[in-house]
């Protein structure tokens, strides 16, 4: 049975990932990209679905592990009665084929190892034909065609490469993984001491990378942990930026809501775009935005709210058989449907994202307006259609507050693209557009009895997404209809000192289709530590991101959400969207005011002002 998810530690090299337990099994690996088929997929089976176990042979316990300083070179050291070992675990990040490095170092007395490599590959169902000459082993199963090199003898039987080893003190032993084509050429030898260079190499890259990280308060540590875990989740070759390295982690054990995040969602990726660029990382914004040009290249009205990592458009979701799933949560899914979805609060958050980058000082780039203003026809004509919302709903498509609210930030950021960066644009008809949009939410998505913003027009539900509207400057944080959403956040969407994505059930009908039950959304969690910061309530803002903070695991790594009954992490992981937030509160809280105010500077995200169109002298809506 695989760990738990808090078990596993993330190396990467910025095309792929892989997740290496604290007991040395490296329970799951997509080769060559993170939305690849895995070679190991214990995370989502048993050992025979490939893994690649280096540990003491006799089970000895993890003593510590850590990275080494900030990067993604991660060690573990285990202790057992014949002494200590460690060992050290990456992926280089020199551009050549994917590569996997594990290290052993003997560390006192005489250590025996175990090397169990079982790569199989199509998320375990397929074994590879294996040859071995003398301590290199080539793998092949089609297209797929793995070289892995020891410094130790090892055997090859039923499927598996088997080294038996012992290391004394002082003492380097080298396994290497690569991963080419079917007709690229041999991988160079194994050469201990290159190897060990590369290790540095690898480590002084991340470590300049994180450097340069201009956040500088109290939460630095656990600050650039995150940029480091988002940047880990970058594809560099096109500059996209995936949503998590695994699929079908449940969002509750042994339930059915089980997704594949390995692809780029677009809400996803503006919010790691914003994040970076917060944090001083213009030059990811530069290739995101050229990622997302190629992405939605042809007709931009055809956006789709997902793509793979060089922007491919058909992602279609199957259930692989064959998994029993994480901790027997069915199906394991492959693809996802949700690519089809309609989702109004991408356009929002799009055109955000690149007004963002002007903020910042991005240099323009005449495509990029040319898709904002087709993606504007687009919402100018789609704004009042239902759509599947933020949460990607697979029951029937609704009037969600958060998306019309999104269009209103889509709206809002072409105007702004007009009036302060004098691009071409029909400003007085998105001023009209906007103004319209921001009277509709207020009269339809606002429950004047309850004092509550709701999940969708004529909704009882509540939905924490709705935290975001100060954030996105719809409304001041002050606002009473802000203050009541907040309020009623906090009533009926707070569990446990954790909030929920929205309300799940009407009755004894979940709203979605599914089998209702899931853990704390983290993400949402945040958004209400941001709420309480732009209320002045920075007190209380503090101690939920401290809460947030000690759901980390030991190397600082989040999942997409927590559950409260079982004390442990679940969901994909490690999250893009639950480190983006962290992030994002962190410097909120250091500044010691919210994210709209934090950002004004720039860009003036709080609201309609004074005197604005569809706002009076008070900002109460006429």
């Amino acid at each position: 049975m695989p760990l738990r998810l808090e078990d596993y530690a993330l190396i990467g090299d910025m095309r792929t990932a892989a997740l290496v337990g604290h007991d040395g099994s490296m329970d799951w690996l997509c080769l060559p990209r993170f939305d690849s088929g895995a070679c190991f997929a214990a995370l989502l089976g048993r050992p025979e679905h490939g893994r690649w176990l280096v540990a003491p042979s006799d089970r000895a316990r993890p003593l510590a592990r850590r990275y080494r300083g900030d990067s993604l070179v991660l060690e573990t050291e285990f202790a057992s009665a014949e002494g200590r070992v460690r060992v050290v675990d990456f992926m280089p990040v020199d551009g050549s084929h994917p590569t996997v490095v594990r290290l052993v170092e003997g560390l006192s007395g005489r250590v025996r190892m175990t090397s169990r490599l079982s790569l199989r590959f199509d998320y375990g169902l397929t074994p590879p034909w294996l040859r071995a000459e003398g301590r290199r082993l080539r793998a092949f199963a089609g297209p797929d065609v793995v070289t892995f090199d020891s410094d130790v003898d090892f055997t090859v039987g039923h499927g598996d490469c088997v080294a038996d080893f012992a290391v004394g003190a002082g003492d380097r032993f080298c396994f290497r993984l690569v991963r080419g084509g079917p007709r690229d050429p041999d991988p160079a030898p194994l050469d201990p001491a290159r190897t060990v260079d590369t290790a540095s190499a690898t480590e002084r890259w991340w470590r300049e990378w994180a450097a340069r990280c201009r956040y500088t308060g109290e939460y630095r540590d656990a600050v650039v942990r995150s940029l480091i875990t988002l940047k880990a989740l970058s594809y560099a070759p096109s500059g996209g930026i995936v949503a998590a390295p695994t699929t079908s982690l449940p969002e509750r054990l042994g339930g059915v809501r089980n997704w594949d995040y390995r692809y780029c969602w677009l809400r996803d990726a503006t919010f790691t775009l914003l994040t970076l660029l917060g944090a001083g990382y213009e030059q990811e914004a530069i290739a995101w935005r050229e990622w997302l040009l190629r992405a939605l290249a042809g007709d931009p009205r055809r956006m789709h709210i997902m793509y793979g990592v060089e922007g491919e458009r058909l992602l279609p979701e199957v259930e692989v058989d064959w998994l029993p799933g994480y901790e027997h949560s069915r199906p394991v899914r492959i693809g996802n449907a949700a690519a089809g979805q309609l989702q109004l609060d991408v356009h929002g958050e799009l055109m955000d994202a690149l007004h963002q980058a002007r903020a910042h000082g991005i240099p323009p780039d005449p495509d990029a307006w040319r898709v904002q203003r087709a993606l504007m026809d687009f919402l100018e004509s789609h704004w009042r259609d239902p759509d599947n919302g933020i949460w990607e709903v697979r029951g029937p498509r609704r009037d969600f507050t958060h998306s019309k609210v999104m269009a209103w930030v889509a709206a809002d950021r072409a105007v702004k693209a007009v009036e302060r960066f004098g691009l071409d644009g029909p400003a007085d008809r998105w001023r009209r557009l906007r103004q319209e949009i921001h009277r509709e939410v207020c009269a339809y998505g606002y429950d004047a009895d309850r004092g509550t913003f709701t999940q969708y027009y004529g909704s009882a539900g509540l939905d924490a997404s709705l935290l975001l509207i100060p954030t996105v400057g719809f409304l001041p944080a002050d606002d009473p209809r802000v203050t009541g959403t907040v309020a009623a956040v906090e009533r009926e969407l707070l569990r446990d000192g954790f909030v929920q994505r929205y309300t799940m059930t009407r009755g004894s009908e979940a709203v979605d289709g599914l089998p209702s039950g899931e853990g704390a959304f983290l993400p949402c969690t945040f958004w209400l530590a941001d709420a309480y910061v732009l209320q002045g309530r920075v007190r209380e803002g503090r101690e939920l991101f401290e809460r947030l903070l000690d759901l980390r695991n030991d190397l600082g790594l989040l999942s997409e959400e927590y559950d409260t009954t079982h004390q442990r992490l679940i969901g994909n992981f490690p999250q893009a969207l639950s480190h983006i937030p962290l992030v994002d509160t962190a410097q909120n809280l250091t500044a010691g005011r919210g994210p709209a105010q934090r950002r004004s500077a720039t860009d003036d995200r709080s609201g309609p002002p004074p005197g604005a169109p569809g706002s009076g002298p008070d900002g109460a809506l006429q």
